[in-house]
């Protein structure tokens, strides 16, 4: 009876136990369900601020810079060729690839033999021409004297003629010794005709010779200049290009020997379009003196030179769009006909403009400026020109505060928190950096082993590298193209 009493109490107080686990978890789960089902408390909506960087939209005068590309050529470029055929018996020291040659230099000496030749030919041909012309004026003179006497003799025999007819008249004279006298005159006079021909054919001589003189001085200068020619001269200083000739070698009349160039008077030539070449014309539509100014990038240093816009092109040329436009350069030290330059025209200046980041104008010519209560509005303005990264507007900000960048999440109506920075320091210099003796030998020694760089480059970019300090820009070209 007692074991089956305390199993009754146990499985009583284990079915209260579970009972009340069973309450307990009801409870629980109605209050989290409660709980969840009640509205949250949430705060209060707040506007949410951008912050946003400005700059003041200030009008002044600008100069637009338009950029392109161009090749260096020279305005002084002469082809030199052979005016004869022969054998090249002797070349100038410079006559070779890059070498250097002063006006007045004999850069090429053809074998003359054959041209000499000619030229002695040629005064021997002269001076039978001279012999003759004082042959043909010795007959004119002995010519002239026989006509003389032919007159004097018909003279003679007129007079003789006069005195049988007076003979006749008063009954002294024949009729015989008339007629025999009258024979006379006319024969006289038949001689004097034959010596007015001798003299006529005497003074054609003296043509003839004349002719035949000039012909063989013509003759003896062509010679001359052939003979002249075999020596070729330098007719301004410049730099020899491309020789194809050796000392012995036989060369054609007009074979093309080697180019000579002029280094010092150099151009630019660049293509531009019709609206940038529009933009430099003049009211009268010539293109205007607009000055220039190229650069090229030497190993780290920039080769620069200044000049003016001189001309343009007569035609567009086949396939081509916009205007071929050349510029005369002042003086261009390292520059090379054939050099990839970087071409910047100083376009005429605009007045009342706005310099603003390019990204601060959208595709339509809107920006974002600050407004009251520091609310953005929208304003419309002109695109004048571009700049690399900045734009030239004109429109109603004057002295506002505008968006430097747009953003999808800015707009009109939108509050913000405007930043105002101060502008760069101008005076401040290129990033320098101090060179460990290893790493300053190693591209001293880069740029030595050039033979690309101009001497004049060479030189200043050495120069550079040995300071202390040196631009951090020229470093990191340099072992750019070191591969480092």
């Amino acid at each position: 009876m007692r074991f089956l009493r305390q199993t009754i109490i146990g499985f009583f107080l284990a079915a209260v136990s579970l009972g009340l686990l069973l309450w307990a978890v009801q409870l629980v789960g109605g209050a989290v369900q409660t709980r969840m089902a009640d509205e949250p408390d949430a705060p209060p909506a707040r506007e949410r601020v951008f912050a946003v960087n400005v700059v003041t939209a200030t009008p002044a005068a600008e100069t637009p810079i338009l950029e392109s590309f161009g090749e260096i050529a020279s305005r002084r470029t002469l082809e030199l060729r052979a005016a004869g055929a022969g054998r090249v018996i002797a070349l100038a020291d410079g006559f070779e690839d890059g070498g250097e040659v002063a006006r007045g230099e004999v850069l090429v000496r053809i074998d003359p033999a054959d041209a000499q030749a000619a030229v002695s030919r040629a005064e021997n041909d002269l001076a039978d021409a001279e012999a003759e012309v004082r042959d043909a004026a010795r007959a004119l003179d002995l010519a002239q004297d026989e006509l003389r006497a032919g007159e004097d003799q018909a003279d003679l025999r007129e007079r003789a003629l006069e005195r049988q007819r007076d003979l006749a008249e008063r009954g002294v004279g024949t009729t015989a010794a008339t007629e025999t006298a009258e024979l006379a005159v006319a024969a006289a006079r038949q001689a004097v005709l034959a010596r007015r021909q001798a003299l006529t054919q005497a003074e054609a001589r003296i043509d003839q010779a004349a002719t035949r003189q000039a012909r063989a001085e013509i003759a003896l200068a062509e010679a001359q200049r052939s003979l002249d020619d075999l020596v070729i001269a330098a007719p301004f200083d410049g730099t020899i290009s491309d020789p194809t000739v050796i000392e012995g070698r036989l060369v054609s009349p007009n074979e093309r020997l080697a180019d000579l160039i002029d280094p010092t008077d150099l151009e630019v030539s660049f293509r531009l379009s019709t609206a940038q070449y529009a933009r430099l014309l003049d009211a009268q539509g010539a293109i205007i003196a607009a000055p220039v100014s190229v650069t090229l990038d030497v190993a780290g240093v920039d080769l620069a030179a200044t000049g003016r816009i001189t001309r343009t092109s007569a035609a567009t040329g086949a396939g081509q769009t916009g205007r071929l436009v050349f510029a005369a350069l002042e003086t261009a030290p390292g520059f090379r006909p054939g050099d990839f330059v970087t071409v910047r025209v100083r376009e005429p200046t605009l007045d009342d403009v706005i310099r603003l980041p390019a990204s601060a104008v959208d595709a339509e010519g809107l920006l974002l400026v600050l407004g009251a209560d520091d609310r953005l509005e929208e304003a419309r303005v002109e695109v004048l020109r571009r700049q690399g990264d900045d734009v030239l507007v004109r429109g109603p900000i004057d002295g506002r505060e505008v968006v430097e960048a747009r953003s999808p999440l800015l707009g009109a109506g939108i509050a913000v928190r405007p930043l105002r920075g101060t502008d760069p320091d101008p005076a401040t210099g290129p990033e320098m950096l101090e060179l460990t003796e290893e790493r300053r030998a190693r591209l001293v020694a880069f740029v030595e082993a050039n033979d690309r760089m101009p001497q004049e480059a060479k030189a200043r970019v050495l120069a550079r590298l040995a300071e202390p300090q040196v631009p951090a820009q020229m470093v990191a070209r340099i072992e750019s193209r070191m591969g480092g």
